[in-house]
């Protein structure tokens, strides 16, 4: 499914540049592949949210079994910190495909849905793909030799397994090049004039205005 999306995504961006409007039937393997991808997202991040909750009970018990009983839990206080990790990396994606991400929109706001198109075809190639890159490079050592060594907390009544929390850092981001690749995917469209809207095409759900 990527590698048709992509070898329909390349020469469909080259003609809306160069001004050849393509034909709506061309859009529906773009728009299968952005749906694919963000019901991956939705997954994930209906997973953070449980995550969320999971995270607020445990917090809960322990500040009660702390202060009310004197009887603290290492294991439980180091779950908070992986879970608010968990909830952070994997929703990231879902958070993308939403449009919720936080920005300040000074210029952007007030632009055309094609300035806009063009400016997250840009802010994706050029600065979130590349970071994505550069963490699953880096991060595939950092995971492996944690796996092999079978790394455990270093504090005494911690967690074990500490190797399955770690691959969460690239597993999020991941899922957000892959995200990433639905809004280039979906952009590409606006400015190819497409007007059926998909899974993912909605303005933000959430704004902050200066």
């Amino acid at each position: 499914m990527i590698k048709k999306s992509a070898s329909k995504l390349l020469p469909l961006a080259t003609n809306t540049i160069l001004g050849k409007p393509p034909k709506q039937s061309k859009f529906k393997t773009l728009r299968k592949f952005e749906q694919v991808i963000g019901k991956l997202s939705g997954a994930f991040g209906w997973l953070a949210g449980w995550f969320c909750i999971l995270m607020i009970a445990i917090v809960f018990v322990d500040v009660v079994a702390r202060y009310g009983f004197d009887a603290g839990s290492i294991a439980m206080q180091e779950m908070e910190w992986h879970l608010f990790a968990a909830v952070f990396l994997l929703g990231a994606a879902y958070t993308m495909r939403e449009n919720a991400n936080v920005r300040v929109d000074v210029f952007y706001a007030k632009m055309s849905a094609r300035k806009k198109a063009m400016v997250d075809i840009f802010g994706t190639v050029v600065f979130v793909i590349p970071m994505c890159s550069l963490i699953l490079y880096s991060s595939y050592d950092f995971v492996a030799y944690s796996y092999q060594i079978q790394e455990i907390s270093s504090d005494p009544g911690g967690l074990p397994y500490r190797f399955a929390f770690r691959a969460l850092l690239p597993l999020g981001y991941f899922l957000v090049m892959l995200q990433s690749l639905a809004v280039i995917s979906r952009n590409v469209r606006v400015l190819a004039g497409d007007i059926e809207n998909g899974l993912t095409n909605h303005p933000p759900t959430h704004q902050e205005k200066l």
